[in-house]
Formats: C-alpha cells, structure tokens, sequence
C-alpha cells in the first residue's frame, strides 16, 4: 500500500466512522422506541406487576455526607408494596456514617453497614447484597435521586423472563448551571441513552449504568459478584453476565438524578476512569474472538476497537497537522485543523444536532426542557471529543502499567455547582 493511500484511509475512517455510527445508532434507537418504548404513554403510571417479587435497594457511600440524606429519602419514598433499603458506608472519612446512623433511627426499613475500611465500590456493592434479604438488588449511587416508580419499571422486565439478569435504568442530568452540565444533558440523551437503545436493538449492552441497574442476585452470585481490581464494575459485571449466557435490558421508564462534573478537571478525571475500565474490559475479553459460542459479543468488541482506532487517527491527524506549521512545505500531507473542521465540520456538526433533536424527541417525555439544551450541543464535538479522545489514547499506557489485581478503591468524584435550592 502506497503511503497515499494509507494516508486517505485515515482520513476517510476518521471523517466516516462517527458519521457512520451516529445514523446506526439513530436507526437502532428509533427501531427500540417502536419496539419498546412507544406502547408506554406515561413513565409515571408503570404497568401493574403480578406479583410484585421484593427489592433490595443498595446505595454504597463514600463520604456522602451532604448527599446521603437526600439520596436515602428518595430511596425510602419508592412507590412500591415490599422493600428495604441497605446503605453500605465504605469507611468514609466525613460524616457519612453519623447521617446513616442518624436516618437508620427514624426508618425502619433502611439498615446500614459500616465498613471499618475502604475497600472500593465493588466490595461495597457485594457486602450489600450478602446482607440483603430479596432476590431483586436495585444498586444505586450515594448521590443519586430515585423516581418513585424506578423499581416498579425494571422489576416487570425479572418477572417477565427468568433469563433477566439486570436491568439498567435512564440516568437525568441535575445540575444544569454550566456549559459543561448543559452539553452533558444533551449527550446523555443523544448518547448514552440512544447508544443503550441501539445496542439492545441490535444485541447486547456494552455496560449498565452504575448509578442505576437493578440484579437478579443469583445471577450475580453465578458470575462471582462484581469484581475489586475493575476501575469501571459496572462495564465488567454487565460482560461477565452476558458472557454466561444472561440477558441485560435497558428501561428508559426507570429514572434516576445524578450529578455530573462542571468542571474540565473534574470531567478529564471522570473520562479517564471510564476508558481505564473500558480498556480493562477489552484486555480481559478479548479471548471471546476464538470462541465461537461467544460471538453475540463480538459486534461490541468490534465497536470497541474501531473506537480505539478512531481516536488514534485523530491523533495522528491533530500531530500531522500541527508538524505542518514547523516542517518545510511538501514534507507532509496538508491537514485542516481537526479540531475546526471545514465542510467535513459542517457534516459532522449537521448530524450532531440531527441525533440531538432524534434524543430531544425520544426523552422528552421524561426529561422537561431538553429543547432548552438543543443549541449547546453544537460544542459537544469541539468539547467532549477533544477530552474523550485524550482519555481513550491516555487510558491504555496506564491499564498496562497498572498492578494486576490492584484494588479499585473510590475516589470522590466532581460532583458539579449546583444552587442551595436546586431541585429535580
């Protein structure tokens, strides 16, 4: 091969590969809402449930001393007939566990376990559900605020077929304040929920959410509960469920509010950690290529290393680029800047706010003013892409370099600028 058609090759694969995935998951998400979703007017009226198996809501704390008592009232106000409430403080070093005791006092269903020390959300989460009484674990984050009708939504999907091992819900963006929350509510629509939708409709769930899924416990404990030395639990317990034969659903009707990163600092830490897990994952089941009885995992594999592909080529075309400005005239291939793009731009910019208005139209019946955000998303390219495609390219040097078997321990996360008097 000629270097003048590599060179072409790299371009076109960066120009087409997210073009091509954003119709496909625009394709995918559409064929779920007409399959799944559309027959469902209301998430705030679930179907009646015959009969409604009890829940075990796990919330693992680690120094959520401002949030646990938010968290927790949402939690105990679930509009459901049976169910208990286990918060795990995993040796916070704030007031975490003086507020837990504080609430286990005045609410009978909520029981609360200290750990003496941290030992990681992991370990947490299976501490949680060895204690727990119900076969149904409905895990959530320290700082997360549950809709009184997410259990019943991801409950129906475990009575309806005992091959259901999880059931992930549709996280909501609460802090809005900033232009970073507000192109996050965006790319949590147009993203991550219609990335979840296509994956069903066309296979398998790359992860669940962690800051909501709901668990068959058996399942769970079948596959070895969730693991301690991955950075990301919720990408690694999702493909060991499915790699033994388990189905993991997705239920847009299951809401759930959570805080997000408002600050660059704060959303590099957060990228960074979910490609680290995302690399952990592909190097840990990259064996399933040879294994035929495997292949229904394949597409996201594939998904997956195309997407590390991809953000190696932006590279190479941002340091090509910038060499032309210091390098003699004819040494290298003339390169636009990548970051601002020019008709290739305006394609890519096109089709960013097309799949924008398509998630505008499949969320906003559970999430109010998502229009308000439409016009924000034109810098999710510019923004996001730049610190994605860093955090993929820094992510694989530091997996390999990291200690096998090194615990994953929590690192409290930016949690956002959000008013004395926010409200959902």
């Amino acid at each position: 091969m000629s270097f003048h058609a590599f060179w072409q090759m790299i371009l076109g694969f960066a120009f087409y590969y997210p073009l091509f995935m954003s119709y496909l998951w625009m394709t995918g998400a559409i064929l779920f809402f007409a399959r799944h979703e559309r027959q469902f007017k209301d998430f705030r009226r679930p179907p009646k449930l015959s009969p409604t198996p009890p829940v075990s809501v796990l919330i693992p704390c680690f120094n959520e001393g401002d949030n646990a008592e938010e968290t927790l009232g949402h939690a105990l106000g679930l509009d459901y007939p049976d169910f208990e409430v286990i918060a795990i403080n995993d040796g916070s070093r704030d007031n975490t566990a003086e507020v837990l005791d504080r609430l286990a006092a005045k609410h009978p269903r909520l029981r609360v376990v200290h750990l003496a020390q941290n030992q990681g959300k992991a370990m947490a989460l299976q501490a949680g559900s060895l204690l727990a009484k119900h076969e149904i674990l409905l895990c959530i984050d320290g700082d997360a605020l549950l809709d009184p009708n997410a259990a019943h939504w991801m409950v129906r999907h475990f009575v309806e077929d005992a091959e259901v091992a999880a059931v992930t819900g549709n996280p909501r963006i609460r802090n809005r304040s900033t232009l970073l929350g507000r192109i996050q509510v965006g790319e949590f629509s147009s993203i991550v929920g219609m990335i979840k939708r296509a994956q069903r409709s066309f296979g398998r769930l790359f992860t669940v959410s962690g800051v909501i899924t709901a668990f068959r416990k058996s399942a769970v404990h079948e596959v070895g509960y969730w693991s301690p030395d991955m950075l990301t639990e919720d990408i690694d317990i999702t493909w060991k469920l499915q790699r033994h034969g388990w189905d993991v659903r997705f239920e847009p009707n299951a809401l759930v509010w959570i805080l997000m990163p408002e600050t660059l600092r704060g959303l590099w830490k957060q990228r960074l950690r979910w490609a680290m897990g995302g690399a952990q994952v592909l190097l840990k089941n990259i064996d399933i290529v040879i294994k035929p009885g495997q292949n229904h995992l394949w597409p996201l594999l594939l998904e997956l290393c195309l997407s590390l592909l991809w953000s190696y080529a932006m590279l190479i075309l941002v340091l090509v680029w910038l060499a032309g400005y210091v390098t003699p005239a004819g040494w290298l291939p003339v390169v636009s800047s990548p970051l601002i793009p020019q008709w290739s731009g305006v394609v890519i910019g096109a089709t960013c706010l097309l799949q924008f208005g398509v998630s505008k139209w499949l969320d906003s019946r559970y999430d109010q003013g998502l229009g308000r955000n439409y016009y924000w998303m034109i810098w999710y390219p510019l923004i996001f892409w730049v610190i994605n495609i860093g955090c993929t390219i820094a992510a694989f040097p530091r997996v390999l370099r990291r200690d096998e078997g090194k615990r994953a321990r929590w690192v409290s996360p930016d949690r956002g600028i959000r008013p004395p008097d926010a409200k959902i």
